[in-house]
């Protein structure tokens, strides 16, 4: 089922989901990319950050790269802090690096890119926070 709704699925994601490629991060604390970002890494998640205005740069101890395709590492969760007009070239991007789940953060929701990945077969995860869940369900 690729659009996980349920708990045992969302649980099972994270279980098996290791490391977290955050597309929007900001330097900024108050920053909703920001504080996900920095609990997800308190809980052992590994981060791979990405937002072309602050490439090259360190947030919370990890390089922030300009694109997904230029991370080096596996991606497993693509978490998204961007604008819904973004989201469907973003999923371009995330289809040809690779990855396990497209997660949607609340406000970011695409209906385009949800249709598109769930007709490919993606799994994804639309309108819940990543914080949220990983404290609620792991």
């Amino acid at each position: 089922m690729p659009i996980l709704r349920e708990d045992n699925d969302l649980r099972s994601a994270l279980q098996n989901c290791h490391t977290i490629c955050v597309v929007g991060i900001s330097p900024d604390p108050y920053k909703p990319s920001y504080f996900v970002s920095d609990v997800l890494q308190s809980r052992g998640f590994k981060l791979c950050l990405v937002n072309p205005n602050y490439a090259g740069r360190t947030i919370l101890g990890e390089k922030v790269y300009a694109s997904i395709r230029d991370v080096p590492d596996e991606i497993d969760i693509v978490d998204v802090f961007r604008r819904p007009s973004a989201v469907p070239e973003l999923v371009e991007e995330a289809k040809a690096k690779g990855f396990k789940v497209f997660w949607m953060q609340p406000g970011t929701e695409s209906p385009e890119a949800i249709k598109k990945l769930d007709r490919e077969g993606f799994s994804v995860v639309a309108g819940r926070c990543a914080k949220i869940e990983s404290a609620r369900l792991l």
